[in-house]
């Protein structure tokens, strides 16, 4: 049965459409707000998948050009793999989700979410979350939601919700916030230095309107909802860990608590094998092969509960530092010779690499996607090879988690990077993840804020970041400790792990990844606090005394720029028929050039003399030959009324046979032959552009 339900969101109606399409899905909806639509279909599979022990969900948001009224740019001409933006933008669709699943179900759940149609002023992102809940919430597949979804933006010190395309121009915070009725479920900000409780404000603006969707979707639910399917729940075998937590807790806790992680893995992997090996003796063999798997389930479930209950109980962690203690930190700047800058960043076991390469303006990215941004100039990529936590398989690329934590950096460091007008380079970013041991991400903001600063980039404020994790009760969530500077195992068994990364001065970037069901303002506020504290510890600690400021210079090995501004309508004479006359400069300089359509013209080259004799020929090309001004020239041609005289760039005069000289001449030849160097001066340019020429002896 079809049905159609609408609600008022940030002045605009939100249309949701059931029943019409896609009728084999588990559930479906078709999300229309103004004239952007997004189909969200959502299914399950019958019985849960065997061997595992994680829900396995997946979410794909799928971009079609059409939406947009274009074609494909590729060479099919058509859409190949997901551009970055939906890749982060399927992860902004999964990360609130995944929480309100039961934690013991395992049967596969896919979301797809294809994007019909876009209008630039209504976000396509904020309609697929909002019907992935729906979908979800409508159909059986168990989902404790409803959840929502909002942008929020700052202009002019207003806050706006679902911000137009007019709007997001402007204002100095993107803000993407995910929650329940009552709680926020994930945020997603990128801001230019917004204080921290003008952030706070505009996420709880964003949740007031969150509230409001939920309700709408409740009231959907009740009047269209399917009743939840049953499922094979996975559960610990109660019994056995009962029976191995009465026995090996003690040591298990002893096991857990080294700074060292490969340490600490050893003596977990050492307990591991010596409960295998009370049992095989126990028990025999035939019962340990049966069992094995619910002996390790048992165990991790009982170093999970052990670390937890240090946190929460003793406030202790498995490292030995206090709550707030941030781990060691160490960095080091120019460590690579011919890169154009480089840092590396540690804190703890976690060690990042990252260095800079400057490029020239045509070397930036372009982007065929469905939103109005076709290009940008800065790029930040993060790779994670396997090494870096000790394991052995081959690198695959960058999968979406190491596209997330690029974009993360990449966001926290954009507002700090100049102008175009000011610094006139591609800057692209690239972070080496060599260890890890928690947060790498924001390693890798402390670790590029130090390379972009070595490399000489003129940045406004070093940028710094930090995590926070958070361990709860569950018996009262209201009962819980927030801790700084999260390390692997508090990542594994933790609650949350809110980024945050800034200047002195305010957020730049926000990432928050929670296993709950929702974070409270208060707990959000704290999160504040403490990253706050340790980013500027992190800054007047380290990064600051390694290096102050952004070099004078730039490498070396990187391309040094000459800019000039030329008249648009000699554009076409720097480029000459063809681009003869471009060509003929790059050939005869070596040097490469980028002009920008208002008259802009940048030169890059590795040699200073070159860049000047470039910038020297694009001047002649596009100078204004005036009377009465004297130039160098040479003899072109000879007719027997004159010489033309070539006056470089394409220029060229005529010094009739009466002007070759004070004294009368017989012949052209006599005084002047093909290729001198002589002096002339301007007499007259007419209307057609024909110069007159006398010669000055």
């Amino acid at each position: 049965m079809i049905k159609n339900f609408e609600m008022e969101l940030a002045g605009r109606k939100l249309i949701i459409e059931t029943g019409k399409m896609a009728q084999f899905s588990n559930g479906s909806t078709l999300v229309k707000y103004g004239d952007t639509a997004v189909l969200v279909n959502v299914t399950a599979s019958k019985e849960p998948r065997e061997g595992i022990d994680f829900f396995p969900l997946s979410v794909d948001y799928e971009e079609r050009l059409y939406s947009v009224g274009k074609i494909p740019g590729s060479f099919f001409r058509k859409e190949g793999k997901p551009s970055e933006k939906a890749i982060l933008t399927a992860r902004a669709i999964d990360r609130p989700i995944r929480p309100l699943f039961p934690k013991d179900f395992r049967n596969d759940v896919c979301v797809n979410a294809l994007v019909l149609s876009v209008e630039q002023d209504n976000s396509p992102e904020i309609c697929a979350m909002i019907g992935t809940s729906i979908a979800l919430s409508i159909s059986d597949i168990p989902f404790n939601g409803p959840t929502a979804a909002v942008q929020v933006g700052y202009v002019d010190g207003q806050i706006i919700i679902n911000p137009n395309l007019e709007q997001r121009e402007k204002s100095i915070l993107n803000l993407l916030v995910a929650g329940t009725k009552d709680k926020i479920a994930m945020i997603e900000a990128g801001s230019d230095e917004l204080p921290d409780e003008k952030m706070l404000e505009a996420i709880k603006a964003g949740h007031k309107e969150i509230s409001k969707i939920c309700e709408f979707i409740s009231d959907i639910v009740k009047e269209i909802g399917k009743p939840k399917f049953e499922y094979t729940h996975y559960e610990v075998n109660e019994e056995l860990y009962e029976e191995i937590s009465k026995e090996y807790k003690a040591k298990m806790k002893t096991s857990v608590q080294n700074a060292d992680k490969t340490e600490r893995d050893n003596a977990v992997e050492k307990l591991t094998e010596e409960v295998v090996a009370a049992y095989l003796e126990k028990n025999g063999q035939e019962y340990v092969d049966e069992n094995k798997q619910a002996i390790k389930d048992a165990l991790y479930k009982l170093e999970k509960t052990c670390v937890r209950e240090m946190i929460l109980k003793e406030q202790k962690r498995v490292d030995g530092r206090a709550i707030d203690e941030i781990r060691s930190l160490s960095a080091e700047v120019g460590i690579l010779n011919r890169t154009h800058g480089s840092a590396l960043f540690s804190r703890g076991q976690t060690q990042v690499l990252s260095v800079v390469t400057l490029g020239m303006s045509s070397e930036e990215q372009m982007l065929d996607g469905v939103d109005s941004q076709t290009s940008k100039k800065y790029l930040h990529h993060y790779f994670f090879p396997p090494y870096s936590v000790g394991e052995a398989r081959p690198s695959r690329g960058p999968g979406r988690r190491e596209i997330g934590h690029g974009a993360l950096a990449e966001r926290a460091l954009e507002p700090m990077i100049p102008s175009e007008e000011e610094f006139p380079y591609t800057i692209r970013v690239v972070s080496e993840v060599l260890s890890s041991n928690g947060s790498t991400s924001q390693g890798s903001v402390c670790g590029s804020t130090l390379a972009l600063m070595d490399a000489g980039v003129p940045i406004k404020k070093p940028v710094a970041g930090i995590s926070t994790g958070l361990v709860t009760d569950e018996s009262n969530p209201d009962n819980y400790v927030m801790f700084t500077d999260i390390q692997g195992l508090e990542d594994f068994f933790g609650d949350m792990d809110f980024k945050v990364a800034g200047t002195k001065d305010g957020i730049t970037a926000i990432q928050v990844d929670i296993k709950i069901d929702g974070l409270t303002y208060n707990i959000i506020e704290e999160a504040f606090e403490k990253t706050k504290k340790a980013r500027e510890y992190i800054l007047d600690e380290v990064m600051l005394k390694v290096i102050s400021e952004p070099r004078k210079e730039i490498s070396k090995y990187a391309p040094k720029i000459v800019k000039l501004r030329i008249d648009v309508d000699k554009i076409k004479d720097v480029i000459g028929p063809g681009g003869k006359m471009i060509n003929k400069i790059i050939d005869e300089t070596g040097v490469k050039i980028d002009i920008e359509e208002d008259g802009r013209v940048i030169i890059y080259s590795f040699d200073e003399e070159k860049a000047e004799l470039a910038r020297k020929m694009v001047e002649l090309v596009t100078r204004e030959i005036k009377a009465g001004e004297i130039y160098d020239g040479i003899v072109d041609s000879i007719r027997t009324f004159g010489a033309f005289v070539d006056l470089g760039a394409g220029k060229e005069g005529l010094v009739h046979i009466s002007k070759i000289s004070k004294e009368r001449v017989q012949r052209v030849e006599d005084v002047l032959h093909v290729g001198d160097n002589i002096k002339v001066k301007v007499l007259d340019v007419d209307n057609e552009g024909k110069i007159s020429l006398m010669r000055i002896e």
